[in-house]
């Protein structure tokens, strides 16, 4: 009987034999970074600098996420004030 040395394939793992994993975020780095992104201004650089610098690939993602729904929130607010500045125009042009 011959005995086979080499790895066997896992199936529940397939595809991520040569991925490296990301170094886990601690609660207090999770703190600090909501913290920074809730200042005024700082905040929003910190946001992008996070999200598109060198770094942890699960801290990039989520501030791309961020940045996506705070985008998607702005073009909401946006058409709301429009459509809510057209009204009261329509509505004071009819005195």
């Amino acid at each position: 009987m011959e005995l086979n040395n080499e790895p066997q394939a896992n199936p529940y793992n397939a595809g991520y034999n040569n991925q490296q994993v990301s170094p886990v975020i601690t609660v207090g780095e999770w703190m600090l970074m909501m913290l920074i992104s809730i200042i005024p201004i700082v905040g929003i650089i910190m946001m992008f600098v996070w999200a598109f610098g060198e770094g942890n690939p699960t801290k990039k993602n989520y501030y791309k996420a961020a940045l996506l729904w705070a985008a998607i929130v702005l073009v909401i607010y946006i058409l709301i004030a429009v459509l809510f500045l057209g009204s009261m125009f329509a509505a004071f042009s009819n005195l």
